[in-house]
């Protein structure tokens, strides 16, 4: 039985309470949340990690991207892309490769990785597509299903589909009223199938296919944007919100067949609509956890896009979503280094957890308490600890130290604001 089964029938599994306790709420409360699709435990059931759950009740969570290209296949450095996400803080990563040797980089991640995996393996079908037939267009249905099939056999965790990418909608596109049509990989591709084709997309089409073999691996969908804006002229248009209420039905079916689902979200949305874009979703699809790429709230930031998406995802994280995808300095420029997944990955850290705060998430306000705390006690080492970033944090400290009094920092010196005001309250006791 998968967890959803298994759940309808009130079955707390040791997974189910490994989660709870995690996230301190009931394994009564989760398995409800997973029964009825507003939460899932990614974990495909080949492998031994940390179970991880994303939805209503719990944490807000983070996703790292890394993976190859064709300009670049070098599987060592993805391996350290890797552990560096993991390092500071990344709940899941995604293998996203277009490059290389793709089996043997997604196999060595998984290998590798402690935490989730998930990927895109309409890239794959794409690549192979152009080496077997000189175009990615000629994919077929078979090879679309056989690489989905293969990538859950070698142990993913989720996988994207862009299931809403509809004939229909498709169509509808032609009208050139859209800034930027498409900016999804996958959902251009398939976009370009279909119009080649003259078909539906294989991946709504033959969705129970799809459902197949995602019960036999336990394995996650996360239902893709295909259509999500790619600039704030586009945001919350009709394409973007046809192709949700698309993949909010097949989040029901599937669902109902005991296969769980995310639903993937914008994009790039100006601030006022990022609440709207939230209980839209929330609505639609019945409370199915979100997984929001940013979002990013201006189109002009290249090179500091990470805070563009920190600022957005803060407040879908407040207003209900569950899973927020990181975004690097290097979004729209390159394909991200080692330092730009890093700093990726704190970005999005803190805006997780400025939503949990929001939220009123308990264990981030005692993380908060514990830092505030240390603050007043001029406890440097809890300080270093608690802050996101460790190294960078004691780094900067050594830099430029304070001269006189090494419980204070170099900026205010005798004048430090917390132990001028300390010694005028005590003194005054």
């Amino acid at each position: 039985m998968t967890r959803i089964e298994m759940a309808k029938k009130g079955l707390i599994t040791d997974e189910v309470k490994e989660v709870a306790m995690e996230e301190g709420i009931s394994a009564e409360e989760l398995a409800k949340n997973i029964a009825e699709g507003r939460a899932v435990i990614t974990r495909n059931i080949l492998r031994n990690i940390k179970p991880l759950g994303i939805g209503k009740s719990l944490r807000t969570k983070i996703n790292a991207n890394i993976g190859t290209s064709r300009d670049k296949t070098d599987i060592e450095e993805e391996l350290e892309k890797l552990h560096i996400a993991v390092k500071y803080g990344a709940d899941a990563v995604m293998d996203l490769s277009t490059g290389g040797p793709l089996r043997e980089m997604r196999n060595a991640i998984i290998k590798h990785s402690p935490v989730s995996i998930g990927t895109v393996p309409i890239y794959e079908v794409a690549v192979r597509a152009k080496e077997k037939y000189g175009s990615l267009v000629k994919m077929t249905v078979e090879d679309i299903f056989e690489v989905i099939e293969e990538h859950a056999k070698d142990g993913v965790d989720f996988i994207t589909v862009h299931c809403g990418v509809t004939m229909k909608i498709v169509e509808m596109l032609k009208n050139n009223d859209r800034v930027l049509p498409i900016v999804s990989r996958g959902g251009s591709l398939l976009a370009d199938w279909i119009c080649y084709h003259g078909k539906e997309n294989p991946l709504y089409d033959y969705f129970d296919r799809l459902i197949e073999i995602a019960k036999k691996y336990d394995l996650t969908l996360s239902l893709g944007d295909g259509l999500r804006p790619g600039c704030l002229m586009d945001a919350t248009d009709r394409y973007q919100l046809l192709e949700l209420i698309t993949i909010g039905k097949l989040k029901e079916i599937a669902v109902s067949e005991g296969v769980q689902c995310i639903i993937e979200g914008p994009g790039h949305l100006p601030l006022n609509h990022v609440e709207t874009n939230i209980k839209l979703q929330k609505s639609i699809c019945k409370e199915a956890p979100f997984y929001v790429l940013g979002p990013l709230v201006t189109d002009c930031a290249m090179g500091y896009d990470h805070i563009a998406a920190a600022i957005g995802g803060t407040l879908a994280g407040m207003y209900g979503a569950d899973f927020l995808c990181y975004v690097t300095p290097s979004e729209h420029i390159r394909l991200p280094n080692k330092e730009d997944v890093k700093e990726g990955v704190i970005a999005s850290r803190i805006a997780a957890h400025a939503a949990d705060l929001a939220k009123g998430y308990a264990k981030a306000w005692e993380r908060d308490r514990k830092m505030a705390q240390a603050r007043r006690e001029f406890d440097w080492q809890s300080q270093i600890e608690l802050s996101f970033d460790p190294e960078k944090v004691l780094s900067m400290r050594s830099e430029r130290p304070p001269i006189e009094d090494e419980k204070v920092c170099s900026m205010c010196g005798e004048f430090c604001a917390i132990k001028v005001s300390r010694r005028a309250v005590e003194e005054s006791i």
